[in-house]
């Protein structure tokens, strides 16, 4: 049997401050994910996976995120956890540190240029 990382049936539900929820939401966003109705192996890889085989998986769990309701709940997440493994709303483990690496520039661009502002106004 495949070993995996993580089930996306196990993950938790993101604090309410941290990513606002949707309106129509009556519980977890993960009970509305349509990746609970595939197969987890889908998203996330086997050990000694080939690069070829890898590269068509992703792309096939992405094309699943596309369609996701919740894909945008799924993808903040796994930034905010950080999930380290898998196809979390519609980015790779990869794409996902690439992600968070613009955020914390951003961040740290934005609040320069407030301070910058502060001191020239």
């Amino acid at each position: 049997m495949l070993q995996l990382p993580h089930q996306p049936l196990q993950v938790a539900a993101v604090p309410p401050q941290r990513a606002p929820a949707r309106e129509d939401q009556a519980g977890p966003w993960h009970s509305e994910a349509v990746c609970r109705r595939d197969e987890a192996g889908l998203f996330f890889a086997p050990s000694k996976e080939p690069t070829a085989a890898r590269l068509s998986r992703e792309e096939s769990a992405k094309r699943v995120c596309a369609r996701c309701p919740v894909m945008v709940e799924c993808r903040e997440h796994a930034l905010v956890q950080p999930e380290p493994y898998g196809v979390w709303g519609g980015l790779t483990a990869a794409e996902r540190r690439v992600a968070l690496a613009r955020r914390r520039r951003r961040e740290v661009e934005l609040k320069a240029s407030g301070a910058t502002d502060r001191i020239a106004g």
